[in-house]
């Protein structure tokens, strides 16, 4: 096995753009909205773009390679993880996710908890997380019912590398002005509120059952380690999903982990993953997948990368603890 890179899938959205061109030049015309970079969804699904196995199918891959390619621990009947860079001109859809109990009764599929990483903030760039405060159900769903929910939106103006969990429960929507890394629960499952007069349908009764106004978006701060060459942020870290910031300014030495794979996305600048047998460029707007059984690589570069995986919560905790408890 290898460092897997994908071949992008876009899709054009109503509210998308075109600033995806800023680093990459394959777009397709129309507005893009998103960009699928790591799936394994009926709706989308990635091509290896690089090696041996290129222009396979990634859930062909799984059925032929299991826990070599995503891990002994992960599940091989439903992929964890959507990576996706979302584009976003105009705001996106007022909107809820269910969690996994009522996704799978009323959907047939997981819910969706995911976590926005702000790679790019243009002027006026901001996010929607949660209601105001003192908020009510009643009150959320008579303002839905008038068509007049903006004032009950907590909204913020949001600067490049701001990140944001979004539990599932929490509204929330995506304003314009941003490019957005957002790492979520293999899930695309939306229940959408308001929409700005835009004739899409909305799912108010669905999104009623499983809002929940006590949620409140708060920007994640993390936990920053300083190493030689290199600086490691652990931003993020739930059952479905850990999110860690690798700022490299040299390079860093890794070790893949059997129980699971991991997922890097360069957010910024340029670099390599070098392993025994290769390496394989990584550049702005960027994913790579680290099969669970590569073994030892390295990062080498001037760059910053997100690192995603299913966690063993209780083993990152010891990790984060291990580091800062002297």
């Amino acid at each position: 096995m290898y460092p897997l890179k994908f071949k992008n899938i876009y899709f054009e959205k109503i509210w998308g753009g075109r600033d995806f061109e800023l680093f990459r030049d394959n777009m397709p015309e129309g507005n893009i909205g998103e960009s699928w970079d790591i799936a394994c969804h009926k709706n989308g699904t990635s091509v290896v773009a690089n090696g041996e196995f290129e222009g396979m199918k990634l859930d062909e891959l799984i059925e032929e390679k299991g826990a070599e390619l995503i891990g002994s621990k992960i599940s091989s009947d439903w992929f964890p993880l959507l990576i996706k860079l979302i584009n976003a001109k105009e705001s996106l859809s007022v909107q809820v996710h269910p969690d996994d109990e009522y996704g799978m009764k009323v959907e047939g599929e997981m819910g969706k908890t995911e976590v926005w990483y702000v790679v790019e903030a243009f002027e006026g760039a901001n996010l929607v997380v949660g209601t105001k405060e003192g908020c009510t159900k009643e009150q959320f769903k008579a303002a839905i019912e008038r068509g007049n929910l903006e004032p009950h939106m907590n909204k913020i103006l949001v600067e490049k590398g701001d990140v944001y969990f979004v539990k599932s429960g929490l509204i929330h929507a995506i304003g314009e002005g941003v490019i957005i890394a957002e790492i979520q629960q293999n899930s695309d499952t939306t229940y959408r509120v308001y929409d700005y007069d835009r004739g899409r349908e909305l799912h108010v009764e669905k999104a009623l059952d499983v809002v929940d106004l006590s949620l409140i978006g708060k920007k994640s701060t993390g936990v920053k380690l300083e190493g030689e060459g290199f600086s490691k942020s652990y931003l993020c870290l739930c059952k479905d999903f850990s999110l860690e910031l690798y700022d490299v300014s040299t390079c860093i030495k890794e070790v893949s982990d059997n129980e699971r794979f991991y997922a890097f996305t360069c957010v910024e600048g340029e670099g390599k993953v070098k392993y025994k047998d290769g390496e394989v460029d990584i550049n702005k707007g960027d994913s790579v997948m680290i099969p669970a059984a590569l073994g030892e690589y390295e990062l080498v570069g001037e760059m910053k990368l997100l690192k995603s995986y299913v966690p063993d919560v209780e083993k990152v905790k010891k990790e984060i603890l291990m580091n800062v408890v002297k």
